[in-house]
């Protein structure tokens, strides 16, 4: 017998005792007997709050030793002591057990789905959280979406940067940054621990160029103004609501994203203004659009649904991103995109209008001159645009 009253069974009896029954360890320790063949730990102490004896089994013999059940033991006293309940303290370590499990299973695309919940209300519109979406299911998903997030490191992110940050490099940027807040929220949520291996700054910026050092920007392809003329017309016989989408932003000078994502409570016809909300500006200052009255007369054959946007599929739906540019593949136009409808414009007002410079910055709003200069113009040229917009549309459909 070991002092203290502890220790009370040997190895040899643990190992060769048969008979049924519960012998003490003592320690509030016991070996249970249920047959030859059948002998398990028990760990006996009273629970003051439910004011009776409680059990405890520590497992089989075959699982837990004599000496590994003796430490168990003491643990649970320790516990006891501290005025803890080994049985309930177990359970929640079980449970925390099963919770850092299911963290560690957390797979990426679990996290940005749920990143994009928590944010998604606070962004700049609808279409802004749709372009976290599509930039994930195109670019990232497919390749770390199904990896438990605390798996993510650096090497996994920069096979999957390189090709994109060589091709496309502004789209790598994007991506980077997406990334990086998603990991951020996994990990201040204890998904992941650690750095975070999609951060720019002595990370990953030692292993990709500077996204402005990759290339020089490239301009996006425009058509020749003289050629917009025949084109129009081919675009309104196709009369579908991309077709009119792209007239609205040829006729307008608008940026695509500026066109889709365009609301009726933006629209004031009765005075052919579009006010654009600085939100939806890449320069971030509201913007006012002066309509023509082809362009009003392509708003009144559009009849408006519950959505509030102006541009829809269907009821309910607003059109995407490369809707646009898809009808003019299908038109076979290939060596120009939607976006280069502005340098059309830009060219065109150059070469057979005599405007200022200044008025077709505005128009397609551009900053003019140095911040200096753009403190003291005030004046957004509204009048002298309209003027400008309305010959773009003689030009363009020939009213």
């Amino acid at each position: 017998m070991g002092s203290n009253g502890y220790g009370k069974l040997s190895a040899s009896f643990v190992s060769k005792h048969r008979k049924p029954g519960t012998y003490n360890d003592g320690g509030n320790l016991y070996l249970q007997i249920s047959s030859p063949t059948a002998k398990s730990w028990v760990f006996r102490f009273w629970d003051s709050e439910r004011a009776r004896v409680r059990e405890m089994g520590l497992g089989s013999l075959h699982l837990v030793s004599l000496a590994q059940a003796r430490t168990l033991a003491f643990e649970y006293r320790q516990l006891l002591q501290q005025g803890v309940n080994p049985l309930q303290a177990r359970r929640t370590g079980q449970a925390q057990q099963r919770l850092d499990a299911a963290s560690k299973a957390m797979t990426f695309q679990q996290c940005a789905k749920a990143y994009i919940e928590a944010h998604g209300g606070g962004w700049r519109n609808a279409r802004h959280r749709q372009q976290w979406i599509n930039s994930l299911d195109q670019h990232v998903l497919p390749s770390i979406g199904e990896l438990p997030v605390a798996a993510i490191d650096v090497p996994t992110l920069h096979r999957l940067l390189q090709p994109i940050w060589a091709k496309t490099p502004q789209t790598g940027v994007r991506l980077r940054g997406r990334i990086e807040n998603i990991l951020a929220w996994a990990t201040v949520l204890n998904y992941r621990s650690g750095p975070n291996p999609a951060q720019w700054k002595g990370n990953l910026d030692k292993l990709l160029p500077r996204a402005s050092k990759v290339r020089k920007a490239q301009h996006f392809a425009s058509m020749p103004y003289t050629d917009i003329p025949a084109f129009m017309a081919q675009l309104h016989e196709r009369g579908t609501a991309a077709a009119k989408a792209l007239e609205f932003t040829i006729l307008t000078a608008a940026r695509t994203n500026e066109t889709l994502g365009a609301k009726w409570d933006e629209i004031d016809s009765d005075s052919g203004i579009w006010t654009i909300p600085s939100e939806r500006m890449k320069a971030g200052a509201e913007h006012k659009v002066p309509l023509t009255k082809a362009v009003l007369q392509i708003l009144k054959s559009i009849t408006p649904d519950a959505s509030g946007f102006v541009f829809v599929y269907s009821p309910g739906k607003p059109l995407w991103a490369t809707i646009m540019r898809r009808t003019m593949t299908y038109m076979r136009i290939k060596d120009a995109v939607p976006h280069g409808f502005r340098s059309s414009f830009r060219t065109w007002a150059a070469e057979c209008t005599n405007f200022p410079r200044e008025i077709a910055e505005a128009a397609l709003a551009h900053a003019n001159g140095d911040k200096v200069e753009q403190a003291y113009q005030r004046s957004d040229h509204f009048q002298k645009r309209r003027e400008l917009m309305t010959q773009w549309a003689r030009h363009c459909i020939g009213r």
